[in-house]
């Protein structure tokens, strides 16, 4: 039995948006960087699993889509600052 296709909704759009943010950070930040905001936010946001994405999207209305936005785009830059806040080779202050 597999269950290779159920995955979290909000994985799809925590990556969008972290892509979408990359140019607003200072720097290039390392892959392992981005990787911990994506925990972070993903972690902040409730788990929504579903087998097809498009299931998701038919079975919502639009403002149940906006406030979903609205939730990962303040997760994710949450996250932003979480992480940077945390980095270990920051310059000691």
């Amino acid at each position: 039995m597999a269950f290779d296709a159920i995955h979290n909704y909000y994985e799809t759009l925590v990556v969008e948006k972290i892509k979408e943010s990359l140019p607003q950070q200072p720097g290039q930040p390392a892959q392992e960087m981005i990787e911990d905001v994506a925990c972070v936010a993903l972690n902040s946001l409730p788990a929504r699993y579903v087998r097809h994405n498009v299931d998701m999207v038919f079975y919502m209305t639009q403002q149940e889509r906006d406030k979903m936005g609205q939730d990962v785009t303040k997760a994710v830059a949450a996250a932003w600052r979480y992480v940077e806040s945390h980095r270990r080779d920051k310059d000691p202050a």
